[in-house]
C-alpha cells in the first residue's frame, strides 16, 4: 500500500477540487467559499473587537463574544439536527440557505460596527456558519458513496487510502483530510486578502468582502449533487424509532464516545492556547507582524499534520492517532513552559495546529464510521455542541486570568497528559 505525504494529500485535493464532475469535487469547491468568507469575517471581527480597543476594553467584548458563539447551538442541535437526518437531499439546501443567509448579514454587520445591532447579527451569522459545519459531516460519506469509492480513488489518485472489509470505511478520514488542507490554504489565502483590506480600507469592506464570497458560495453550494440511491435507500429503510435509537449510539458506542472526549479536549486546547497567546501579546504591546507570525505558524503546523494524518493513517488506527495528538500536545506544551518568548510560544502554536490537524479528521472519520447516515444529522449536531463549549470554556480561562505563557502552557501540559492516558486506558476498558 502507498504511503501518502502533504504533497500527494495536496495534488489529490487540487484534482478533486477541479474535477466538477465529482460529487466530492463540487463538495470541496464549496467548502473553500465558505472557509474563505469565515475568515473575512473573523479578520473583521478581530479588527472591530480585539485591535481597535485597549487589552481590558477587549476583555469584556472578548467574552460577550464567546458566550454568544455558543448560543446557536441551542438552534442547530434539537431543530436542524433532525431537519438535516429527515431529508438527505435537503442537505444541498441547507448548505445554500447557509451561505445565502451569510452574504445578507454580513453586508448588514458592515453598516452596524459601531451599533448593538452587531451583536445579534452575528449570532445570526454564527448559527449559519454551525448549521454548515453540522451538515458538512454528514455529506462527507453521503458524497463519498455518491462518487463509488473505488472509482473515486482510481480516477483521482487516492490509492493509498485505506479500506475496510467494505471498501469504504477508513477513506472517510483521506476526505476529511483533504476538505480541511483546502479549508486552511482557502483561509490563508483570505486572511491575507482580508488583513491587506483591513489595514488599507478598514473593517467595513471586509465584511463586505465576506459578503460576495458568500454569494458565490450560495451560487456553488446549488450544484451540490443529489445523493446516490444507495444512500436514498438507506436512510429511507430506517423507521423513526430507529433513527431515535441511532441518534443515541454514540453514548452505546466505545470508539465513538471516547473520542468524543478526547476530540473535545483538543478543542479545549486550541481555545485554550489561542488566546493565552492573543492576551499575551496584547498586554505585551507586541505589534501585528507578531500575531500574523503565530497564526502563520498555526498554518504551517496544520499543513503538515494533514500530510502526517494521510500518511499515518495507513498503518494505524484513528484512536491511535487521537491518543497520539494528545501526547504530543502535552509534550510540546512542557517544552514551551521553559522557553515563554514570544517566537517560543509562535513555535508551539503551530505544534498544536499540527496535532489539531492530525485529531479532528480521525475523529470524524471515527463518527462518520459507527453512526448511521441517518442519524449523522443530530449526531453532528450534538457533537458540534458539546466540541465548541470545550473551545469556548478554554479560551475564557486565559480571557478572564491574566496567565504567564509558562503557567498556562504548564496547565495545558498536565491536562493533555492526563486525557491522553485517560483516553487510551479508558477506551480499552470499556471495549473490553
Amino acid at each position: 500500500m502507498r504511503h501518502r505525504g502533504l504533497g500527494s494529500l495536496a495534488w489529490a485535493s487540487t484534482q478533486d477540487l477541479f474535477d466538477q464532475r465529482t460529487a466530492f469535487g463540487r463538495l470541496a469547491l464549496v467548502h473553500v467559499a465558505m472557509m474563505a468568507g469565515d475568515t473575512f469575517v473573523t479578520v473583521s471581527l478581530a479588527g472591530s473587537l480585539f485591535f481597535s480597543v485597549s487589552p481590558t476594553e477587549a476583555k469584556g467584548k472578548v467574552l460577550a463574544y464567546l458566550l454568544i458563539t455558543i448560543a446557536p447551538f441551542a438552534v442547530v442541535s434539537p431543530l436542524l439536527g433532525p431537519l438535516i437526518d429527515r431529508s438527505p437531499n435537503g442537505r444541498r439546501v441547507l448548505v445554500a440557505l447557509s451561505a445565502g443567509a451569510r452574504a445578507i448579514l454580513c453586508w448588514t454587520m458592515s453598516q452596524h460596527l459601531n451599533s448593538l445591532w452587531l451583536y445579534p447579527e452575528a449570532f445570526l451569522v454564527l448559527i449559519s456558519s454551525k448549521l454548515y459545519v453540522v451538515t458538512r459531516g454528514t455529506l462527507v460519506p453521503e458524497m463519498a458513496r455518491t462518487d463509488q469509492f473505488s472509482e473515486h480513488r482510481s480516477s483521482v489518485g487516492n490509492a493509498g487510502w485505506p479500506t475496510d472489509a467494505g471498501g469504504e470505511v477508513a477513506g472517510f478520514a483521506g476526505f476529511n483530510a483533504q476538505l480541511t488542507l483546502l479549508g486552511t490554504i482557502a483561509g490563508l489565502i483570505a486572511g491575507v486578502v482580508a488583513a491587506g483590506l483591513l489595514k488599507g480600507i478598514g473593517a467595513p469592506s471586509v465584511l463586505v468582502a465576506a459578503s460576495i464570497v458568500y454569494v458565490g458560495a450560495t451560487v456553488v453550494s446549488t450544484r451540490l449533487q443529489r445523493p446516490a440511491r444507495v444512500v436514498r435507500d438507506e436512510f429511507a429503510q430506517m423507521s423513526q424509532a430507529e433513527r431515535d435509537r441511532h441518534a443515541l449510539n454514540p453514548l452505546g458506542d466505545v470508539e465513538v464516545s471516547w473520542g468524543l472526549g478526547a476530540a473535545a479536549l483538543m478543542r479545549f486546547t486550541i481555545g485554550f492556547a489561542t488566546f493565552l497567546l492573543a492576551f499575551g501579546l496584547r498586554r505585551a504591546h507586541a505589534g501585528l507582524g507578531w500575531f500574523a507570525f503565530a497564526l502563520a505558524m498555526s498554518a504551517v503546523g496544520a499543513l503538515v499534520g494533514l500530510g502526517l494524518v494521510t500518511r499515518a493513517r495507513n498503518a494505524v488506527r484513528e484512536s491511535t492517532l487521537l491518543a497520539s495528538a494528545l501526547l504530543a500536545t502535552a509534550l510540546g506544551a512542557a517544552v514551551a513552559s521553559n522557553y515563554p518568548s514570544f517566537v517560543g510560544q509562535a513555535i508551539v502554536a503551530g505544534w498544536f495546529g499540527l496535532c489539531a490537524a492530525v485529531a479532528q479528521p480521525s475523529f470524524d472519520a471515527i463518527t462518520q464510521r459507527h453512526v448511521p447516515p441517518g442519524a449523522q444529522g443530530r449526531t453532528f449536531a450534538r457533537f458540534a455542541v458539546r466540541q465548541q463549549l470545550a473551545w469556548v470554556l478554554g479560551a475564557v480561562i486565559p480571557v478572564g486570568i491574566s496567565l504567564a505563557f509558562t503557567s498556562g502552557d504548564r496547565f495545558l501540559a498536565v491536562i493533555t497528559a492526563v486525557g491522553a492516558i485517560l483516553y487510551g486506558v479508558g477506551r480499552r476498558y470499556a471495549s473490553r
